[in-house]
């Protein structure tokens, strides 16, 4: 999932989650209202569970998606976000770095293209890119806070040598979020580590309290007035990623974790069975029990970490299946179906055209066209799940990626 400039950090392959009972509430939530309930709540204090709307803006979207920050105004959804989440910085060194620089910084924006309608200059000391797109969206919107993720599936690799000596990883992050030359732009920071003393694209081994060590020293550096937040595994299993680092003690120096509930299922496993990948809860013949939001949530809270830190996750895309017959999960397939930018994973903006939802299984739906089988979120079934979030008392709700949405943002606006 890369080329140059473009850096993917992919909708991961999360392994799951062990078989938990469902609780009755969300067996009725999955069969009631499908309509977002607003919270009325106000921002950043403890009161506020429910109305964190998080999104994903990647710095590679500028490229083949021709997805610029312009867009998450024009589509409406900057006035529905509280919270970007600008993807992704490099670690490198045991340190925090550029994830590219020219999209980050550099690239010239004309007055068309730019969010206040202002080309950018080359005047020395200008400050270019998407930062400065986003300096002139917080403009617009003085609520909105931005935050730079580190990490990502494809840098993840970096996190052991940072963990080594956490203060020093610390330090440099917040040199580099807070460079005077873009130091407006940034609330925080994310940690998006796949995954600490677990297996991601590749292996970490750097024990259960790195993780733990390598927050506290970023909520340290940042202090208490800068957001420090991390997207985390959503596999509960027995023994699983959950359990190979300390979240629940890490969980005091996050203002909240962003469990990645989604990419449960998908054509890595090449003939399926098709499933649906961000199953909300379990449904008869999933393939593998406990892999969904219910059981991932479930064994976070158990383990301690408070709901109010935990966001629902929702993706903004669908993953199939070629060669399927089957219309309901659970069919053989011959591979991944094709996609714009990469086999098996397309936009919601596509598929909901391309290939209409057919059903609803585990609070999500599925589609079948010809050969192919999908599996994404629809309006309706956020609805479900924004429901669901509400009763469970979550502290709000984040998607990956702004980019998948329609140009009216159908899906930011079944969240709020």
């Amino acid at each position: 999932m890369l080329r140059p400039h473009r850096r993917r950090a992919p909708h991961r392959l999360i392994a799951a989650a062990t078989a938990l009972c469902t609780a009755a509430l969300a067996g009725l939530l999955l069969t009631g209202s499908a309509s977002a309930r607003p919270t009325g709540t106000t921002p950043h204090t403890a009161a506020a569970a429910g109305d964190k709307v998080v999104g994903y803006f990647t710095n590679w979207g500028v490229y083949d998606r021709n997805y610029h920050v312009k867009n998450i105004e024009t589509s409406g959804s900057a006035d529905k976000l509280t919270h970007i989440n600008y993807a992704f910085g490099n670690v490198q060194g045991g340190k925090c770095a550029i994830g590219d620089s020219y999209a980050d910084y550099d690239k010239a924006y004309t007055a068309d293209q730019s969010v206040d309608g202002k080309a950018d200059t080359w005047d020395d000391g200008a400050l270019r890119g998407n930062f400065n797109q986003l300096r002139k969206l917080k403009k617009l919107h003085p609520n909105l806070k931005v935050i730079w993720s580190f990490g990502g599936w494809t840098w993840s690799g970096g996190f052991g040598e940072a963990a080594k000596n956490p203060e020093a990883f610390a330090q440099s992050c917040h040199d580099l979020v807070k460079d005077k030359r873009w130091a407006d732009v940034f609330d925080g920071i994310d940690i998006d580590w796949e995954y600490p003393n677990a297996c991601g694209l590749s292996c970490d081994t750097s024990g259960k309290d790195a993780f733990t060590n390598v927050m506290k020293a970023l909520r340290e550096k940042f202090g208490k007035d800068q957001l420090v937040t991390a997207a985390i595994t959503a596999d509960a299993s027995d023994g699983g990623k959950m359990d190979a680092a300390d979240y629940a003690g890490a969980a005091q120096y996050v203002d909240w974790y962003n469990p990645m509930t989604y990419d449960y299922f998908g054509a890595w496993d090449a003939k399926g069975p098709t499933a649906p990948h961000s199953p909300l809860a379990s449904y008869n013949g999933i393939p593998k029990a406990g892999f969904n939001t219910t059981d991932t949530l479930t064994k976070l809270k158990k383990l301690g970490v408070p709901a109010g830190k935990l966001l629902l996750g929702i993706g903004f895309y669908g993953r199939g299946w070629q060669g399927v017959t089957q219309d309901a999960p659970g069919g053989t397939a011959t591979g991944a179906a094709p996609g714009k930018y990469e086999a098996g994973i397309d936009d919601y903006k596509v598929l909901k055209d391309r290939c209409p939802a057919t059903g609803k299984v585990g609070g999500t739906a599925y589609a079948k066209c010809g050969d192919q089988w999908w599996s994404y979120d629809t309006p309706e079934t956020i609805g479900s799940k924004m429901a669901f979030k509400d009763a469970q008392g979550l502290g709000g709700t984040f998607f990956w990626e702004l980019s998948g949405d329609t140009a009216n943002g159908e899906l930011i606006k079944a969240i709020r």
